[in-house]
């Protein structure tokens, strides 16, 4: 059975992850027993395709951490595909209006309560072995996350968050920002005014707001802010700047 932490997001307690976009099971399995409740395995910026996904999925099963992934777009095929691997949750991008984000719970659901599609024998269900509880509870135990990224969501964000199966609004910073008109400017009032309105939204409605931070000191005046489903950083990002740290030793030596 999946490693369900959707109650845990409903009641409003403070849930941690990072974005994996490396597409690999190593730095997986250490941010899975660093400390994180949830891992973001990447498949629509992140350099591992969806046969990476099963690797990272099961080593992520070794750990306390649940694994969520981000499709590459709100397709009903792509939900099924990582959720019969075991994902714990799916991100899903560019949700905007009402109808998208009735779509992207449909595709979380078994008929009749949604539309995704049945079959017995993989891995989120044992193999078939947990099949008819895991039938039965799915919809109680998966958890859909729409990502708030365009000024459409914005103006949208009351009534997606009102839709009963979106359980976090989790705004994508740099989109965002893009579509308002001030990139990467996340201290700009107008970026701090829609999150805001993302994180009153969602505790209106009784849901999670949820972002993804860049730096250790966005997390207190983000966590006092109302988000309670908070990623930091990525394996990419990490390794990266790692690098050139280390690369940078040698500069005062370089002629």
């Amino acid at each position: 059975m999946v490693n369900s932490i959707r109650p845990r997001v409903l009641n409003g307690e403070l849930l941690t992850g990072t974005f994996l976009n490396l597409g690999s099971t190593l730095t997986t399995e250490m941010a899975g027993n660093s400390g994180f409740d949830w891992l973001l395995l990447d498949v629509e910026h992140g350099g591992g395709s969806h046969s990476h996904l099963i690797p990272q999925i099961q080593v992520t099963g070794a750990t306390p951490a649940a694994p969520f992934v981000r499709i590459e777009n709100n397709d009903p095929p792509r939900f099924k595909r990582v959720l019969d691997l075991g994902a714990s949750g799916v991100m899903v991008p560019y949700v905007s209006t009402v109808e998208e984000a009735e779509q992207a719970v449909a595709s979380m659901r078994y008929p009749p309560r949604g539309i995704r599609g049945v079959a017995k024998l993989n891995r989120g269900a044992s193999f078939g072995a947990e099949f008819d509880e895991y039938f039965e509870r799915g919809h109680e135990l998966l958890t859909t996350v729409v990502q708030i990224e365009t000024t459409e969501a914005l103006d949208n964000i009351e009534d997606i968050a009102a839709v009963d199966g979106v359980d976090v609004l989790f705004v994508g910073p740099l989109d965002l920002s893009v579509n308002l008109g001030i990139p990467q400017q996340f201290d700009n009032p107008k970026f701090q005014q829609a999150t805001d309105r993302v994180v009153q939204a969602a505790k209106n409605a009784g849901k999670a707001a949820g972002i993804l931070l860049l730096s250790p000191d966005q997390v207190a005046p983000t966590v006092e802010s109302g988000f309670t489903f908070i990623a930091l950083g990525s394996d990419g990002g990490l390794v990266a700047n790692g690098m050139r740290q280390l690369a940078s030793a040698f500069d005062a030596f370089r002629k």
